[in-house]
């Protein structure tokens, strides 16, 4: 199996699985009991979230969370007043935002998915509460100009939300971002445990009731396990920013030139082998390419390539039948949302695994013509 799905998920880091295994196999304490193995679980604890929040602005708290879901879903549900947010934001915000019940403006972005900030700025008024936006788009990998958007929200008293789910650990987050979500699983980490920091001096309604056993007010049992592999995977990342980037950005290079995109993709986005780049080609994170091929059948692709893991979007509304709402956000027809891909890559992505999967994937996409 060629893995090239990492906006879905990342292959576990060994040494994640490592900082694990002691809490899943002999230390079983809970970490908020008062003994001395619950004390020494808190502390193991307690390392994970210096290691975590090494990756993130100074000045602020970090809790724990379920993952990046919850920690969304408390950041938009315990502020107040009405929401801005961007039409190619993870159902996790725009679902939160319409299930809020409060004022909320969608944003619109251009073709290459950036949001246009002379919008915003008219958008985003005195009284706004909250704007949220995501920092590394999860199904097209373009990187908004958060800073700017998060100075345009405290210009207007807006508390600033920023997705980095898919930036954490490989996009540097701006300082100037008053709440952060983020994600064990996007960086090697187990899934199942995410997190939300919070600037210091902005306080939350809880989100949920039951102990306030976690930082911030929030209530659960906390899992030093995941915990623990949280903060190795969070502190490898920290070790090898450079390096991923390095590789992820040779990888995408040698990608644009199999797929005759090279050097860079064209204003146009289209290569001579017929296939399109949905999404900005320069403000981009470059562990993703998000093509699209006219008149592909995506279903009979991924049919035929079954020992290659890529996708057809999001991970979280596969199977919803309904095409993307990030491509058609970027005023593509449901068409050609439908005939698009994602290919996904990172640390463990070998030169010869990808090259191998584009050119299976172009020969299956040449089938479909020949067939027709």
């Amino acid at each position: 199996m060629i893995y090239l799905d990492y906006q879905a998920t990342t292959p576990l880091a060994p040494e994640a699985l490592a900082a694990m295994l002691p809490w899943l196999e002999s230390q079983h304490a809970n970490p908020h009991s008062p003994h001395a193995p619950g004390r020494a679980a808190r502390a193991a604890v307690e390392v994970a979230r210096a290691q975590v929040g090494a990756l993130l602005p100074a000045r602020g708290s970090l809790a724990f969370t379920s993952g990046a879901t919850e920690a969304l879903n408390w950041a938009i549900k315990g502020t107040s007043g009405p929401i801005a947010t961007l039409a190619t934001e993870h159902a996790a915000v725009l679902d939160t935002v319409a299930a809020s019940g409060r004022p909320a403006t969608v944003l619109p972005v251009g073709a290459d998915g950036l949001v246009d900030l002379e919008a915003a700025r008219v958008a985003i008024l005195p009284g706004t509460g909250l704007v949220a936006a995501m920092l590394v788009n999860n199904e097209i990998g373009v990187v908004q100009p958060i800073a700017e958007l998060a100075e345009i929200a405290d210009q207007a008293g807006a508390l600033f939300l920023c997705d980095a789910v898919q930036g954490y650990g490989r996009v540097s987050i701006p300082v100037v971002c008053d709440l952060v979500a983020i994600s064990a699983h996007k960086i090697h980490g187990p899934k199942g445990i995410g997190a939300l920091w919070v600037r210091e001096g902005v306080t939350l309604a809880p989100l949920l009731h039951g102990g306030g056993q976690e930082a911030l007010g929030r209530s659960g049992t906390l899992s030093p396990a995941l915990c623990a592999g949280f903060g190795a995977a969070a502190k490898i990342a920290a070790m090898r920013t450079e390096a991923d980037a390095a590789h992820v950005a040779r990888l995408f290079a040698l990608a644009a030139e199999r797929l005759q995109l090279s050097p860079l993709p064209p204003a146009s986005g289209r290569g001579n082998l017929g296939w399109t780049l949905n999404g900005s080609a320069t403000h981009r994170y470059h562990g993703n390419l998000n093509l699209r091929r006219e008149g592909l059948d995506v279903a009979r692709l991924m049919s035929d390539l079954r020992d290659i893991a890529f996708s057809a979007g999001s991970a979280c509304a596969s199977g919803s039948g309904r095409p993307s709402h990030v491509l058609r956000a970027l005023g593509l027809s449901d068409a050609q949302a439908r005939s698009s891909i994602r290919i996904g890559f990172g640390r463990m992505t070998t030169e010869e695994e990808l090259m191998t999967a584009l050119d299976r994937i172009c020969a299956a996409a040449d089938a479909q013509r020949v067939a027709a």
